[in-house]
């Protein structure tokens, strides 16, 4: 299934701001079950510097820097994705949960070694313990890791109320298990604090979903917004997503932008800037199925 994406990201401040630096995780990344077809950036003011690099993780992100006098700032990222269905084995013929830990520490693995960073606390995950015992009741002896993870994302949909008011991008691990309500980030961040207490390599995933309008209603534009959700590496199979958000492996209808160990590697947009005083955020989204020609690759804005 192809789509194009467009993410459209606009500050606009209280006072002028002189000069500011900001990076983006905007542009999708390859995968085996996705092609990014084209990408393109704009940015407006125009930019004085602008580079695009890929990160530790595979990720492409887009530097720029604006040296002019701005009272307002807009992003404009728009992509074309083909996404095929991802295909995996029955549940209870994968390898038990312990065995893809040991296969971490094979030294003929390179894929399971290179891992390991994902087993690891991160600045917004720690290992948290209440999120490892949360984990662990998924988790019995010997069962096997797909259908151990599958039943923790089904947990989570079901134990965790979705509100969005209830936390912001720095809310800790700990307040979302104590108070059992967040986002899709949320619900992310809980999933691999757990997995990786068990030593499991789990990741953080960013991305979009695609919604549809109820039927007889017509899709309103912007309307859309960015998902996240978690991946976790399995022997033989390699890394499978989870939407816990959603209760569902992604299929089609999920585009990656961003791998990496939380959403501080991640992050859609950020920066620093001088002056502006406070400002006024405005994102939309939009998600829509194409059936027209792909955008050519065009460098950075």
């Amino acid at each position: 299934m192809k789509f194009r994406i467009q993410h459209v990201t606009r500050y606009e401040y209280a006072e002028t701001v002189s000069l500011c630096h900001s990076i983006a995780h905007l542009k999708p990344i390859q995968t085996r079950r996705q092609q990014c077809l084209g990408s393109v950036i704009r940015v407006d003011p125009w930019p004085a510097v602008s580079r695009e690099h890929e990160d530790f993780f595979g990720n492409r992100v887009n530097y720029f820097s604006i040296q002019q006098a701005h009272d307002a700032l807009e992003v404009t990222a728009q992509s074309d994705v083909e996404v095929t269905p991802c295909v995996l084995p029955e549940a209870s013929k994968t390898p038990a949960w312990e065995r893809a830990i040991e296969r971490l520490y094979d030294k003929g693995d390179g894929l399971m070694i290179d891992a390991r960073i994902f087993t690891l606390p991160s600045p917004l995950i720690p290992l948290d313990p209440d999120a490892r015992n949360y984990a662990a009741i998924s988790f019995e002896p010997d069962r096997p890791i797909l259908e151990a993870t599958l039943d923790l994302m089904g947990r989570i949909y079901s134990e965790f109320e979705y509100d969005p008011a209830s936390t912001t991008v720095t809310t800790p691990v700990a307040e979302v298990m104590a108070n059992r309500r967040g986002v899709c980030q949320d619900f992310a961040h809980i999933a691999i604090s757990g997995l990786r207490g068990l030593g499991i390599a789990a990741r953080y995933v960013s991305g979009y979903l695609e919604t549809l309008p109820p039927p007889g209603q017509v899709k309103l534009q912007g309307a859309d917004a960015s998902h996240a959700w978690f991946s976790v590496l399995i022997p033989d199979i390699g890394w499978v997503d989870f939407d816990p958000t959603n209760d569902q492996v992604p299929q089609e209808q999920h585009i990656t932008t961003a791998i990496g160990r939380d959403f501080q590697d991640v992050t859609p947009l950020r920066g620093i800037f001088y002056g502006g005083g406070t400002h006024d955020l405005r994102v939309a989204v939009d998600v829509d199925r194409l059936e027209s020609q792909p955008t050519p690759e065009m460098p950075a804005r």
